[in-house]
């Protein structure tokens, strides 16, 4: 049982109460009964990233444990927006945007979980019941007071941000959401402390043994800075091609790998530890954080299948697949951004910025080596990039800030 803790507490932030998640699982083991560990995920994009895999991995530690999984789709509040960690109301989506998004989700969660130990669950199933009285009633069981110690609440009322009422509700109907699962465990991201312990409080006034929650760290997008997001286009999809995702991994910093290998990696503690001592030694950080790329590739993709995009990475970067004398450019960009078929033009890759726009249409561009779908794609003050279309056009560009 100690090892199997172990497994379930490695890289969490926090866990309450501690002793209490330990007792639970040690009675379970001894009793053969199986704890409901749940996880929400609101389809707000249709894509799983590796930020979503930190809660899949854990769900998957519960699962090994013999416990069953709770992947629970968030999509009756996906359509009212968590207002976690935004300075700003969020919009709201469509019930057709929320189903779209959620049936990918139901198509890439297997790629982590064991399917005969997940049960897939909406939350709309007992939402959409609740009616006007039985909002109220939930409303009832929380303050204005409690709901403003959430920091981006606080912060967003002291700077006289507007706050929607229906922002309110998310918590109260995420809690809610553990009351009808009757959750034992709920796992969430640092950013949703506040939300599971509101079910923690519903689970009580409801008659509930209250669940125990676990916080897992959010994961830096590929930029080391912001939270893994699609619509920052720092993100690794699970469902991105083996040599694009390997790609990408390849754009960690050697700082930040070792962040990924704690978050992401399974190998054991004592494997990454060797690793360290290696890159300590003079090994090449490269050969290291190809390493983590195979894993993963092979996790998402089948094995063998990150050795070859391995090899596709080492051929296209490393044997001089780019050209010798890629011209290079300076363009300036508001603070904003500058649009990517505007950078084309600018950067004599085609004549117009509407060429430029069907290119990306017709998914001809790529920009490290990555291909660009968006017409809204942005590139940013302050960064440089490789921009190609096709495989004879190519570019570099640095991008600075416009003068004032």
């Amino acid at each position: 049982m100690t090892q199997a803790f172990e497994e379930i507490e490695r890289g969490t932030q926090e866990i309450i109460p501690h002793e209490e998640l330990r007792q639970r699982l040690s009675a379970a083991a001894a009793s053969g009964v199986r704890l409901r560990i749940k996880a929400g995920f609101d389809p707000t994009a249709k894509d799983l990233h590796l930020g979503h895999t930190l809660l899949l991995n854990k769900l998957r530690a519960f699962q090994e444990a013999g416990h069953e999984a709770i992947f629970l789709i968030g999509d009756f509040t996906g359509m009212i927006g968590d207002p976690t960690g935004k300075n700003e109301t969020r919009k709201p989506l469509t019930r057709e945007q929320v189903e779209e998004n959620a049936h990918t989700y139901k198509e890439q969660v297997f790629k982590i979980l064991d399917p005969q130990l997940t049960t897939i669950d909406f939350n709309s199933r007992w939402l959409d019941k609740l009616g006007t009285e039985g909002m109220l009633r939930l409303a009832a069981q929380h303050t204005v007071a409690r709901m403003l110690e959430r920091d981006d609440f606080s912060k967003r009322y002291k700077e006289g941000q507007p706050i929607a009422i229906h922002e309110f509700l998310y918590p109260l109907l995420q809690g809610y959401d553990s009351v009808a699962l009757k959750a034992d465990v709920e796992l969430g991201g640092t950013d949703q402390k506040f939300n599971l312990l509101v079910g923690r409080h519903l689970q009580q006034i409801h008659g509930q043994r209250p669940q125990c929650i676990m916080t897992v760290p959010i994961l830096e997008g590929l930029d080391g800075v912001q939270k893994m997001s699609k619509s920052l286009n720092n993100y690794v999809a699970l469902n991105d091609p083996p040599q694009e995702m390997f790609g990408k991994l390849m754009k960690v910093s050697d700082t930040l790998m070792w962040r990924y290998y704690d978050l992401l990696s399974f190998k054991s503690l004592a494997e990454i530890g060797r690793l360290r001592a290696s890159a300590e030694e003079g090994a090449n950080p490269r050969d290291i954080k190809m390493a983590l790329g195979m894993e993963i590739v092979d996790r998402f993709h089948g094995p063998g299948s990150g050795e070859q995009a391995r090899q596709a990475f080492i051929a296209q970067f490393s044997l001089g697949a780019l050209p010798d004398n890629i011209p290079e450019f300076t363009l300036a960009a508001p603070a904003a951004g500058l649009p990517l078929a505007r950078a084309l033009k600018e950067a004599g890759l085609v004549a117009s910025n509407g060429e430029g726009n069907r290119l990306i249409e017709q998914k001809a561009v790529r920009v490290d080596s990555e291909r660009v779908e968006d017409r809204g794609f942005l590139l940013h003050p302050g960064r440089s990039y490789l921009l190609q279309i096709g495989n004879r056009r190519f570019a570099r560009v640095r991008v600075v800030a416009e003068a004032a």
